[in-house]
């Protein structure tokens, strides 16, 4: 990745966790993931970031296809984003996020817990 492609894709980082807080900011704690998941489509769209929700991923094994990831939503098709609502973020859920990084080979994923009055993400780099 170039010097150019880095810069872009950290602006697109930051402009997307700013929507986050703004739909945190907004909505508050205790919503389903579904809730929070429309609302940042919507946020994103207004701060003119094209988005695509429930992205597909084929998972192969020796050339083969043996399964899909559907990852919540790939932002500006760079940046991957899974949502949650639970208690805290844990190893599983990073997990996913590789998994889904691998699959779709993309190098960064934000992983956003809207569970809590104060939104909690994480940056996950794979392969950069």
């Amino acid at each position: 990745m170039d010097p150019q492609d880095r810069d872009n894709l950290e602006l697109l980082v930051e402009v997307t966790i700013g929507a986050f807080y703004e739909v945190s900011n907004t909505l508050g704690p205790g919503f389903l993931e579904k809730v929070y998941e429309r609302a940042l489509l919507k946020e994103l769209a207004l701060r003119q970031l094209p988005v695509k929700a429930q992205v597909q991923y084929p998972v192969m094994y020796k050339g083969q296809m043996i399964g899909e990831y559907t990852a919540d939503m790939v932002v500006a098709g760079k940046l991957l984003v899974e949502l949650k609502c639970v208690a805290s973020l844990g190893s599983e859920h990073m997990a996913q996020c590789i998994n889904y990084l691998k699959a779709s080979n993309l190098t960064l994923a934000l992983l956003v817990n809207f569970q809590h009055p104060k939104v909690v993400w994480r940056r996950i780099v794979h392969n950069l």
